[in-house]
């Protein structure tokens, strides 16, 4: 029994050797394309660029890397380049949950079988923004505002029938209000609108909004998240994003809204390749630069690979169909 034991400790031994060899021999062999599902500016473009940022300064990767934005049809166009791009390992899809939540409310030309998952690097919250000259000072004046004028006040979005439009489509069912969901391709052109007062409101990452908020031109009312965000250096007015209320104590009974900062490489590469770049992005996620942008941004940095990514996927599809079912979205 003993020498049975044995061997099969072995043999596990040399099978974990073996999967570390198979990382160890594939590298990238020329230059590597981060592809953003996103338009520049965006907080998937800041999310890929720091990455790009941290693997260039600590030299973890021997190869250049380029980033290219393809954010059309809410980022669809991004994971329709990985489709025509099968097998290629020097093709990263930067996104969302986009990737998977996007088939279900559109026809388009991939399917999440298309894509290979590498890894969830961080999850991102979400705030109600107003401009700084607006009148509403917190969540519940903008509300009721919203509520006593159906569809005047115009909130704007990355994207449509994504992440934030089901947000927004999110707080009309808890709260009865009824709003006029405007959307951008991008972060950066949601946060223009806002601060040149085109819109009423938008729901932005912290990452995308807070060189607005420390300039004093947007104002946050409140996150949905289940605790105040952590402290954190004071952005603007002595105020940081700890001082931010939870929307659930606001009134809007959301109790968190999370979006995973994730990567994909198309389908059909080499194993080697998708353990290559895993343990790549793991030595990112321990980098100044990184822990720097998570704090600044005010993301929870959580490093999701395998069976950990996959159920945090099949839990937020889930969530999230059924408001796509609410909404009239699903595609049949």
């Amino acid at each position: 029994m003993l020498r049975k034991s044995s061997l099969l400790v072995a043999m596990a031994a040399m099978i974990m050797a073996g999967g570390t060899a198979v990382a160890a021999d594939w590298k990238p062999e020329r230059p590597v394309e981060f592809v953003v599902a996103s338009g520049a500016g965006g907080g998937t473009d800041n999310f890929a660029r720091t990455v790009q940022k941290a693997i260039a300064a600590h030299k973890l990767m021997d190869q250049s890397i380029a980033v290219l934005n393809k954010g059309g049809g809410s980022g669809a166009e991004a994971f329709i380049y990985a489709k025509t791009n099968a097998g290629n390992p020097h093709k990263l899809i930067f996104g969302t949950n986009n990737v998977y939540l996007l088939p279900h409310v559109t026809k388009l030309g991939y399917t999440t079988a298309d894509l290979t998952p590498v890894a969830a690097m961080a999850l991102d919250e979400f705030l109600i923004w107003v401009n700084a000259k607006s009148d509403y000072k917190d969540a519940k004046s903008f509300i009721d505002a919203a509520k006593a004028n159906p569809g005047k006040i115009k909130v704007a979005g990355s994207q449509s029938k994504d992440t934030d439009q089901t947000l927004v489509s999110l707080i009309q069912q808890v709260t009865g209000a009824k709003f006029t969901y405007v959307p951008f391709n991008g972060g950066g052109a949601v946060n223009v609108q806002l601060v040149g007062g085109h819109v009423d409101a938008n729901v932005n990452n912290p990452s995308e909004n807070i060189e607005q908020w420390k300039a004093g031109a947007l104002r946050p009312l409140c996150v949905f998240a289940p605790k105040t965000l952590e402290a954190g250096p004071k952005i603007h007015d002595g105020k940081g994003w700890s001082d931010i209320p939870t929307c659930k104590s606001a009134g809007i009974a959301i109790d968190s809204y999370e979006m995973p900062r994730t990567i994909w490489l198309p389908a059909g590469v080499p194993e080697g390749a998708v353990a290559y770049y895993r343990e790549l992005f793991k030595k990112v996620s321990e980098t100044p630069e990184w822990k720097d942008y998570v704090q600044r941004t005010s993301q929870s940095g959580q490093f999701l690979t395998g069976a950990a990514f996959d159920d945090f996927r099949k839990t937020d599809e889930a969530n999230a169909t059924k408001v796509f079912v609410a909404e009239g979205w699903a595609i049949k």
